[in-house]
């Protein structure tokens, strides 16, 4: 091969791409790294900042099914699909149906686990690696419920994380106090999961993951990427101005875009996009302690260094729509009732794409038409959190070891 060339190029600069990136130099390979717009320019540097280890349950799941149609009346409420687009996502949306049966849930709450399990074990030794270790922070999650009713709801849910053996504990008002004074009486119970990890800041994670891979020798370039083309001892990649390049080995992780590219290949993945929104406050808009999710609205508020992030919901919008940004002044609005404290002046709105597939589960592996393309994309609202876990089976695939876990379930070609 042409030493000037990379061995790998990694199409996408958000915390996965770079994490796999990474985690392949640490391999011993070389690698490019392609973004249509440069390092932590999507979801990575606006998502709520959570090492979610315990979220095993897939967002596809009977539970969801029940609360559906409540929430998709509300145009601003926690899940929506905007009438101008119902029509184009329904099959995603049929897929999902079938992926909420039972065994299905089952299925992927299985493989959910292992990955997490996964990703957790390589968290702190690659934070560790790149220089990242201080920016990690243990200050668990509190899910609250506004009434006892609301706390049954959720114990299945709870059932099943604690047979992988999952830490929590349900609390009284006067306990929750304690872990975070300041909330509403409305909220009568919660559950404190301590295992819940955060970093202080996700887009300057992922900033300074794309300074490890340029400090180490790899090169970071924008250029959106239109095309993969296989040809014998490697891949093409046409750009949007008509320029190529050539690789040994692409992994494709450019989140809700992958789909569009994985396709010039012959793979046809339903990926849809999940459009979060979110409101940064200053520091001192609330003396937060630990995040805190308003499950039955579907948002959290996050602590991180730069300040207190008010976000989450579901809006299945796709790439085209205009933000609406009525959403985040909606969650703003509720974060201000159920913490009254919280001093709502001087925030900064932010709208994201979340890749997402009708499972729940992302899509790791080879492309159909060539074992020289992976795939590493799809994760949802769970990038971050399987990032490390994530780099790791890339890299065990690219230099040819039997990845750490079985990986038939995150099958690019499951649909």
């Amino acid at each position: 091969m042409n030493k000037a060339q990379p061995e790998v190029i990694l199409i996408g600069a958000g915390v996965v791409g770079l994490s796999a990136a990474l985690a392949l130099q640490m391999r011993g390979l070389s690698v490019t790294v392609l973004d249509r717009v440069g390092p932590a320019a999507g979801a990575s540097a606006g998502n709520a900042g959570a090492f979610a280890f315990t979220d095993i349950l897939p967002l596809a799941s009977p539970g969801i099914l029940k609360k559906a149609p409540k929430w998709l009346l509300d145009p601003l409420g926690p899940l929506t699909v905007p009438p101008s687009y119902a029509f184009k996502i329904a099959p995603w949306m049929f897929r999902f149906w079938r992926a909420c049966s039972p065994s299905r849930v089952a299925h992927s709450t299985a493989a959910q686990t292992a990955l997490m399990d996964l990703s957790k074990a390589e968290l702190e030794p690659f934070l560790q690696e790149t220089g990242t270790l201080p920016m990690l922070r243990k200050d668990g999650n509190l899910q609250v419920y506004e009434g006892k009713a609301e706390l049954e709801a959720s114990l299945p849910g709870w059932k099943a994380r604690e047979e992988h053996g999952i830490e929590f504990r349900h609390l009284d008002a006067a306990a929750m106090a304690e872990i975070q004074p300041g909330l509403s009486p409305r909220f009568t119970h919660g559950t404190f999961t301590p295992g819940w990890y955060s970093i202080a800041d996700p887009k300057l994670y992922t900033l300074a993951l794309a300074d490890e891979v340029r400090q180490r020798g790899g090169s970071i370039e924008r250029g959106e990427v239109t095309a993969l083309r296989p040809f014998e001892g490697g891949v093409e990649i046409v750009t949007a101005d008509g320029s190529t390049r050539r690789a040994a080995q692409v992994v494709l992780a450019a989140g809700a875009f992958s789909h569009r590219i994985a396709r010039t290949i012959g793979d046809r993945i339903p990926l849809e996009t999940e459009r979060g929104y979110n409101t940064t406050l200053p520091a001192d808009a609330f003396d937060l302690r630990t995040q805190v999710t308003f499950g039955g609205h579907g948002f959290v508020v996050s602590r991180l260094s730069t300040g207190i992030r008010v976000g989450g919901a579901v809006e299945l919008g796709g790439l085209a729509m205009p933000a609406n940004f009525r959403r985040s002044e909606a969650m703003l609005k509720k974060a201000q009732a159920f913490l009254p404290g919280l001093k709502p002046q001087g925030g900064e709105q932010w709208m994201g794409f979340r890749p997402s597939l009708p499972d729940s589960l992302p899509a790791i592996g080879r492309a159909r038409a060539t074992p020289r393309v992976t795939y590493a994309f799809g994760h949802g609202h769970l990038g971050l959190t399987q990032s490390a876990g994530t780099a790791r089976l890339v890299a065990d695939l690219i230099t040819g070891r039997t990845p750490a876990i079985d990986i038939a379930s995150f099958s690019p070609q499951r649909f």
